[in-house]
């Protein structure tokens, strides 16, 4: 990396690229190392897409040693510090003896760390950037390491059915579909998905990942149902909504042990 940013001999791309324009990079291979996550048995794979991501912190790291910030060892290093002093447990002489323990420990020593950082809510560590659905695990998350949070599931799963209440009365009020009209009914939706996330969270699901499922499930189910009709010489645009629903409900009988898995 340091030879491809050489402002004389380096790469023309590498040397232009700045934080802001490798944001989208940065995004693009987590993501990647997502999927690759979900096929550990393509090591190789795995392999590359690890690598991608380690690319992105050197490539970030060699910009800063070159603008005399800081060096690829000062994150190394502070990564390091970190770990062994939020983990008193393994490191000293603290005892902690299941996840939850470490979890709470975990919250009060970055609570500590924090207030010589200006943060005043426990919620100030959760990104601004993350996407929607993880931001809302994330602030629920934080609020429950304080203690503000339902004992069980049952006190989400009855918020799920209040904001749900909330939003079919919205959407009754609503007298058109224009924006204006719209936006109380896009505040209690929101209401309803924060609820949606808490339960997950509750029940020891990840909402990303339970999402995610569903939309791999929902596009086998099209995609077979598309085929059906491709079979039967029709085209879906074509087909009233009974006779796709009638395919949908085929494709869910074939492919209910491929859902299982």
């Amino acid at each position: 990396m340091v030879r491809l940013r050489n402002p004389e001999t380096g790469c023309p791309w590498d040397r232009e690229q700045t934080l802001e324009s490798l944001k989208p990079c940065v995004l693009e291979e987590a993501y990647e190392l997502l999927a690759a996550m979900d096929r550990p048995e393509d090591k190789a794979n795995h392999i590359e897409e690890l690598g991608d991501v380690l690319l992105q912190v050197m490539f970030q790291s060699v910009m800063a040693e070159q603008e005399g910030r800081f060096t690829f060892d000062d994150v190394a290093n502070a990564i390091a510090d970190k770990l062994v002093h939020r983990h008193p447990h393994v490191f000293g002489n603290v005892d902690a003896k299941d996840s939850a323990t470490v979890l709470r420990n975990w919250e009060q020593i970055k609570q500590l760390e924090h207030r010589k950082e200006s943060r005043h809510s426990a919620l100030d560590g959760v990104p601004f950037a993350l996407p929607a659905l993880l931001k809302a695990q994330r602030t629920q998350e934080k609020a429950a390491r304080v203690g503000f949070d339902w004992k069980d599931a049952e006190g989400p799963l009855d918020k799920v059915r209040e904001e749900t209440a909330e939003l079919e009365r919205a959407a009754a009020e609503r007298t058109s579909k224009r924006p204006a009209d719209s936006e109380r009914v896009k505040e209690e939706l929101g209401d309803l998905l924060f609820s949606v996330c808490n339960l997950a969270r509750h029940l020891g699901v990840d909402a990303e990942s339970a999402l995610e499922g569903a939309s791999v499930k929902f596009a086998r189910r099209f995609r077979a149902v598309e085929a059906a009709a491709k079979a039967q010489g029709r085209s879906m645009k074509d087909m009233t909504l009974a006779e796709m629903d009638a395919l949908w409900d085929e494709a869910k009988r074939s492919g209910s042990a491929s859902d299982l898995l």
